[in-house]
């Protein structure tokens, strides 16, 4: 055999073993990628992703964009070729599993972690939103929670307001635990609330629900101090004076909230926010309109760019990555608040971008 077709052979024999090999070894990354932009001003699978009723809304115009990223899942082994991939590939992003899935957690345990934060983002949106443009909101302390085997279990459930705790009134979630730790483990506990049911009915006809019903429950024993315990954990619920819905399938996290909550101001202001420009962003949103940074700030860039917008209102703790890896045609605009946000929106729409405050390169 002549010795270059020998060479050849060895070298092709070569490249099938490490070939073979490679898909055969498991590496522990996962990677990110672009994921798909929606449009919170229009619709997606033939729904409106926000609508409003009960409210006068306004004609909307151009885009204000959502952005996502796809990730490999958290049981998913990574064979060496495909981390080699996406080492190379330009859009993408190879991190340790760690980084996206901390101690062990489960494709489960993601899902339902992310589908909590996406479902308290849209509350928070709507809560800001309707903050912004000056239209009350109220709040009121519920049950988010009931522990398992708990004393609570059966008489309390997520969703009840709690008015008072022994005849005290609550004004705050912290208050529940402190009126309960109050008493001896044993003691009972007398809560004044408003079912789930009826509390929910009562939101959606817009009218104050009935007479609250005193549920008595014996405390239990915390582990450690064995301080009184109800097994419930409380939080804040908001009732609005009209409906706001969201409805987007398959995305999870808190980090459309800011988007929603823009998509929701310019639904109810009279002047067309955007001006028919194209708009993307991300960021989470607070009660009080403060935005937060989040995850995969490089992938959401690219992929508002592929979909093809032209600014991206960028929370402020991540202009500094997202301004290293920028792609071409997208201005980064740096946000803090919803005001922010919105007078940005503002500048954009009347063309006046002169003045906008910018993602400079580290």
């Amino acid at each position: 055999m002549p010795r270059r077709t020998a060479t050849m052979l060895a070298s092709t024999l070569m490249l099938f073993v490490l070939f073979c090999t490679g898909l055969f070894i498991k590496v522990p990354y996962a990677e990110m990628s672009p994921g798909p932009t929606v449009n919170t001003l229009g619709d997606s699978r033939g729904e409106a992703v926000l609508s409003i009723s009960g409210r006068k809304t306004y004609r909307t115009s151009g885009h204000l964009n959502m952005t996502t990223v796809r990730v490999t899942g958290a049981d998913y082994d990574m064979n060496l070729l495909e981390a080699v991939y996406g080492w190379l590939a330009g859009d993408n992003i190879v991190v340790p599993h760690d980084n996206l899935y901390p101690n062990g957690k489960t494709d489960k345990e993601s899902t339902q972690e992310n589908a909590e934060e996406f479902s308290q983002s849209q509350e928070s949106a709507k809560v800001a939103a309707l903050k912004q443009l000056g239209i009350p909101v109220s709040a009121r302390v519920v049950v988010s929670s009931v522990v398992k085997a708990s004393p609570s279990e059966g008489k309390l459930h997520a969703g009840d307001v709690i008015q008072a705790v022994d005849g005290t009134p609550v004004k705050e979630p912290g208050d529940v635990a402190k009126l309960v730790t109050k008493h001896k483990a044993g003691e009972p506990v007398e809560f004044t609330i408003v079912p789930a049911a009826e509390a929910a009915e009562a939101e959606r006809a817009h009218r104050e629900p009935g007479a609250p019903t005193k549920i008595t429950i014996t405390s239990g024993k915390a582990e450690g101090d064995g301080h009184a315990i109800v097994g419930i954990r409380a939080g804040t619920d908001h009732t609005f004076p009209f409906t706001v819905d969201i409805k987007l399938a398959d995305v999870g996290g808190p980090s459309a909230g800011l988007m929603f909550a823009l998509g929701i101001v310019d639904k109810l202001t009279p002047e067309d926010l955007t001006g028919g420009k194209f708009i993307a962003g991300t960021g989470t949103i607070d009660d009080d309109g403060k935005v937060g940074p989040i995850g995969g700030i490089q992938m959401k860039t690219i992929g508002a760019r592929q979909a093809g917008a032209e600014y991206f209102l960028t929370p402020a703790e991540n202009c500094a990555s997202a301004a290293a890896h920028v792609p071409d045609g997208l201005t980064l605009v740096k946000v803090s608040t919803i005001g922010d946000a919105t007078k940005a929106l503002e500048k954009i729409g009347k063309g006046d971008t002169a003045g906008l405050p910018r993602c400079d390169k580290p």
